[in-house]
């Protein structure tokens, strides 16, 4: 059962337009609300997730990350047509 209240202050406008969103989902603005706010926060915390290795394998990805790149033919027949953007 959610027991925790959220308040927040928007503008007219932001009302509006997270009203007329929530609409198009079939949502109400609370429900639309809270998932639109989970998703995002869920989005800047998996980008700050940190996680640990044993110096065996650090060690083994800190050597991969400073050998040559290898070519990848696909990739340099690709590098090798015209862009798109010289027509």
């Amino acid at each position: 059962m959610k027991q925790e209240r959220l308040a927040v202050r928007v503008t007219a406008q932001q009302k509006q337009t997270i009203e007329r969103a929530a609409e198009a989902m079939g949502r109400n603005v609370t429900e639309f609300s809270v998932d639109a706010l989970t998703e995002r926060a869920e989005e800047v915390l998996a980008d700050r997730a940190a996680f640990g290795v044993s110096a065996e394998v650090w060690e083994e990805f800190s050597a991969r990350l400073d050998e040559p790149a290898r070519p990848v033919a696909e990739l340099v027949e690709l590098l090798k047509r015209p862009s798109v953007f010289d027509a």
